[in-house]
């Protein structure tokens, strides 16, 4: 699987020269013109990333990385017409990890693809402790021995926590070790993210609330709950 690229994107002839660039390169690619086909896809046989283009026929791209993003921690990259501003930093916020704009060179996005693969998901393997417990090999955390159903960046904001346990990591720390692009998010994205993954703790076990704030400073995590 760590091979196989996911497309989904309508166009044939984008489509066609996203294959035909990949193949050369050595990669698998499952191609899927609609939204609810393209996940089905990545539900049954996973990948190793997905090319999403925003646009769909049955849908918005955002909408379906919401929706995937519940369910997988997948890297992601939206292939796009629209270079706005704000439809860029939605896609960032919304858990992607790059964002190509039409028209692009298809080595450019063989090599973003390459580049995000490199860095693949973080490697820590964090004792258990709280009930926490982190499964890198599937990228799940399960609390109780039960998945948190996570967003690509809760995982990695809580995996990153877990990592160094009692460590306090500044925003701008946490940032940097997250989210791909940190210069296309804002420090209250950790914020946001923190009371996200705060809620969903309680939600598992009203009792876990492992995550410390230290103001003026930032985050850590305390075993001791």
């Amino acid at each position: 699987m760590s091979k196989r690229i996911l497309l989904i994107e309508d166009e044939a002839a984008i489509a066609d020269t996203i294959v035909y660039a990949l193949q050369r390169e050595g990669f698998q690619v499952s191609w899927h013109g609609l939204g609810r086909d393209g996940l089905a896809a990545l539900d049954a046989d996973g990948a190793a990333l997905v090319v999403l283009d925003v646009g769909l026929p049955d849908g918005s791209g955002f909408d379906l990385c919401r929706e995937l993003r519940q369910r997988h921690a997948t890297p992601v990259i939206f292939l796009t017409a629209r270079g706005d501003e704000i439809d860029r930093v939605v896609g960032l916020e919304l858990g992607a990890d790059d964002y190509v704009v039409k028209p692009f060179s298809p080595r450019e996005l063989v090599a973003r693809i390459k580049a995000i693969l490199r860095r693949g998901a973080p490697t820590v393997v964090a004792p258990a402790g709280g009930g926490l417990q982190h499964d890198v090999g599937r990228a799940r955390i399960c609390l109780h021995g039960q998945p948190l159903e996570l967003t690509r960046y809760e995982y990695r904001l809580l995996a990153q926590l877990m990592a160094q346990p009692e460590r306090v990591f500044s925003r701008s720390q946490l940032m940097d070790a997250v989210w791909q692009d940190p210069a296309a998010s804002f420090e209250r994205t950790v914020d946001a993210h923190i009371k996200s993954l705060r809620a969903k703790l309680r939600e598992a076990d009203p009792a876990c609330d492992p995550i410390r704030t230290h103001r003026g400073l930032g985050y850590s995590l305390s075993w001791t709950v």
